[in-house]
């Protein structure tokens, strides 16, 4: 059996997840047996729209004057941070490819009982990324196509160039697998020169391991719940 698959066949059996509502009203995913949430439990829209969508798509908008934006992200998970994202380039009119990497499939059922679309509306939008197929370029619209691959980051590899990186894995004590030098040299390799990565994570070994891998550091606010986060450039 591929190990990808049998790692994947695991996770299903052994970990439970659970729907669970956060402090700003909006849904996350659970997994009690690793103490670790997809999003924060301080508001679950709230942290996506801080750490990704202003610190992360907004910054590249300011810096870009309206030119296509590509992003890649570590963890589609909910498709929260993809659905934001689509929102955004909808509505301000900017072409956006998005390119997604999860090795953990929610179920239809688990992603029909999230109510992102009760707070931000967009319900056909949410419903198209969540049934386009996975491993095929989707345009979803003129300004989003999507790309979600079913794949183990490590084993992940791409000559496609972005201006930004969403780095979304659970936390380093649940996943240190993807908080290393390795794995930041290869996000280092698929930003261009003026792309930026964001990240709710500030942990000193995390900061540590992103400069040895090439990257320059900026500390800032962090969303509720976080005193900082972190903005990486190369």
């Amino acid at each position: 059996m591929n190990e990808n698959k049998k790692l994947i066949i695991e996770y299903r059996e052994i970990m439970e997840r659970r729907i669970i509502k956060t402090a700003d009203g909006s849904d996350t995913v659970a997994i009690p047996e690793m103490n670790v949430s997809y999003h924060s439990k301080h508001g679950a829209i709230q942290e996506s729209m801080h750490v990704f969508i202003e610190a992360g798509f907004q910054y590249i908008i300011n810096q870009s004057t309206n030119k296509p934006i590509n992003i890649f992200e570590m963890g589609f998970g909910t498709g929260l941070n993809a659905f934001l994202t689509a929102i955004e380039a909808t509505e301000k009119g900017i072409k956006v490819y998005y390119e997604a990497v999860e090795q953990f499939l929610l179920s239809k059922e688990e992603v029909d009982e999230l109510n992102y679309t009760d707070v931000l509306n967009h319900k056909d939008l949410f419903r198209q990324m969540h049934e386009c197929k996975w491993n095929e370029e989707i345009v979803l619209n003129e300004y989003f196509t999507l790309k979600k691959i079913n794949e183990n980051l490590i084993h992940y590899s791409t000559n496609q160039p972005f201006n930004i990186i969403y780095y979304d894995a659970f936390a380093p004590t649940a996943q240190p697998e993807l908080w290393t030098e390795e794995v930041f040299k290869k996000l280092h390799s698929m930003l261009l020169p003026d792309g930026v990565l964001v990240t709710y994570c500030s942990k000193g070994s995390v900061r540590r391991a992103m400069q040895a891998a090439g990257f320059a550091i900026e500390k800032i606010p962090g969303p509720p719940g976080k005193r900082e986060m972190v903005r990486a450039f190369i």
